[in-house]
Formats: structure tokens, sequence, C-alpha cells
């Protein structure tokens, strides 16, 4: 099995065989961009200083901003994120990195009904961002691989975000940072070091609750978010091999969700499939399809709608197992396929 040691060697090394950044170096960035423009901005968590974290994200910033400003905590993140809570309330924008997402569950009580609520009771704002590292790709099992998004959904007064781009890593890091509520940002582990693409830091920042068609087709509507979209481009290049154009809709945010963007899409195609890494049962793509069939999209369809999800069980360990486990491009082309053909 995969030891934490392990992890924290293999996350050292950069890729830097292609041009551009590499998803990490983009969130380094937006970090860096905001710690140097606001000094109300401080990230917190566990070896983010003198280790750079888990996945090396923070590296070189405490050098750069000091320890006031990128502070190392102990292994705690129930009072992580309580500190946070009280430093956003006393002014500041505190950024918390989690280790990996799994631990998000030590966090429960603060952030459900703490950070979640403080505007309803009090009415003030709760600007922190919790960095939340997601998803398979390490074979690391079922304590550090899960995709906890969707049992954060259901929270009102909790934002959530999955950036699947370089350029989205930067942007809506920076968007969720200057945000005034509580932000939940989902990193999937698995887009660290796989995504390479020219990054401009000038570019104009996409809002939270916006989001993308990333390919343009008639036949078939993919909506997905995070490590699912580079796998849905594929399966969606495969198709068109087969004279098949799927669009690709990459949400970006689930809370707020853009519906309207995968109503508009359906409309032109009339067929749905919906992938995410995360497990069915209750997901993100159950309250996609619950809210098009209250709405007038629902006329829309010409065939029943279709989820291609993770099975209902704890991620795998063994790295053949957790391949079968994800939404392979495989799974999705099959998917597609058995829609247009209904």
């Amino acid at each position: 099995m995969t030891t934490e040691a392990t992890w924290f060697a293999s996350a050292s090394a950069e890729d830097t065989a292609a041009p551009g950044v590499t998803y990490l170096e983009a969130l380094r960035t937006a970090l860096a961009d905001l710690l140097a423009e606001d000094e109300r901005v401080l990230l917190l968590g566990e070896d983010i200083g003198t280790m750079g974290g888990a996945f090396r994200v923070t590296a070189g910033l405490q050098d750069r901003f000091g320890g006031d400003r990128v502070r190392d905590t102990p292994m705690a993140e129930t009072a992580i994120v309580g500190c946070a809570i009280g430093l956003a309330i006393s002014g500041y924008r505190p950024v918390v990195e989690l280790q990996f997402a799994d631990f998000i569950s030590c966090c429960y009580d603060q952030l459900v009904n703490e950070a979640a609520k403080l505007h309803y009771r009090f009415g003030i704002a709760v600007p922190i961002v919790v960095r939340c590292p997601s998803g398979g790709a390490l074979s690391a099992g079922p304590f550090h691989s899960q995709c906890p998004e969707g049992i954060f959904a259901h929270v009102p007064g909790l934002k959530i975000v999955c950036p699947a781009t370089v350029q989205d890593a930067y942007g809506l890091l920076r968007a969720a940072v200057e945000d005034p509520d509580p932000v939940l940002f989902f990193e999937q582990k698995a887009l660290y070091r796989s995504q390479k693409a020219p990054l401009d830091a000038a570019a104009p920042v996409a809002g939270i609750g916006r989001a993308a068609v990333r390919r343009r087709g008639e036949d078939v509507t993919v909506v997905t978010y995070g490590s699912m979209l580079p796998r849905c481009l594929a399966a969606a290049e495969r198709l068109a091999a087969e004279g098949v154009e799927t669009e690709v809709v990459d949400l970006r945010s689930l809370v707020p969700l853009d519906l309207d963007t995968v109503a508009d899409s359906l409309r032109r195609t009339n067929r749905l499939v919906i992938v995410h890494e995360d497990n069915g049962s209750s997901g993100i793509g159950a309250e996609i399809v619950a809210r098009l069939a209250e709405s007038d999209a629902l006329y829309a369809l010409d065939a029943p709608v279709c989820r291609v999800t993770a099975p209902d069980t704890p991620v795998p360990s063994s790295p053949l197992l957790e391949e079968r486990y994800v939404p392979s491009v495989e799974r999705i082309v099959s998917a597609v396929r058995a829609l247009v053909g209904a």
C-alpha cells in the first residue's frame, strides 16, 4: 500500500515537458498573487510552510511571505477551520488547506453549524476558503481518495467550486478568496500534474456559478466537472470519429449551480449524460436531474438521462480496482452510444 511518505515524495517533482504551467502551479500562482496584493489573505494548514503542503502547492510561499502569512498548524482540522472562521469575522481572508478532502469530516461542525450559519444569524460575512484535494489517482484507498462535494452541496450558506482547467484553477481560486461567503474549493488530485496549459493571469475571472461549454455538439450533452472533464473531452473525440457530436458542459461550480447553461444545451441536443467521480446516490447528478424535471427543459428529452459515476462503495486501494472504480473514457463512450441509439 502507498504510504504517506511516498505521497510527499511523489509530490515534489514538477512536470516540465510541455509549455505552460500545471494545474498545481496555477493554484500556487493564484495564492502568491493574492498574498502579494492583499495583506488580509492568510494561509493555514498542516505542513504548508516548511514542506509546501502534501502536494507542494504552497512550496516557497512561506519563504517569500513569512510565517505570519503562511502558517503551519497542528494536525487538528477542527481547530484550523475554527481559527479561520474567527479570522474571517475579524476582517481577514484565510485560506485553509486540508491535506486530503477526506479530512473535511473533522470540520463538519465548524463548516455546517458555524461558517454556513453566521451570515444568517448575524448578517456578517465569513470569507473563508477551504482547499480540498479530492478524488483518486494515488491508489491511496478509502480514507484519502473520496469526493465529498455532494455532501456539502446540501448545506445552505456554503459555496462549492470544482475547477477542471489550469485557467480556472487560477481564476476561480481568486474568485473564491474574494467572495464574502465560505467556499469549499475542491482540487481533484488527478489534475495537479496531468493538466498543463498557458496561464493568462490578466484574463477576466469567471464568477462563481457560471458553467462553460468546453465542446460544441448537436447529438448529446455531457455534463461534468473536475477530473472527469479531460475524460469526457477524450470520449467526445472518440465519438466524433463515429459520427456522434458531443457537447461537453463543465459545471465549474456546484453551488451555485448554473442550470441555465445545462438546460440550453439539452434543448439543442435532446439527450443528457452526467459524469462525475463521486458515487452516484444523492450526488450532483441526481440534483441536476431533479431540477431539470421541475423545469420545461424536461420536455426536450428524447431519451432517459444517463449518469456515469463511481459505484456506491468505498474507494479501493488497488490501482487496478481504482481505475475501474473511477468513470473511464470507455464507460463514458459506452453510455453515450447507448443513449444516442435509444
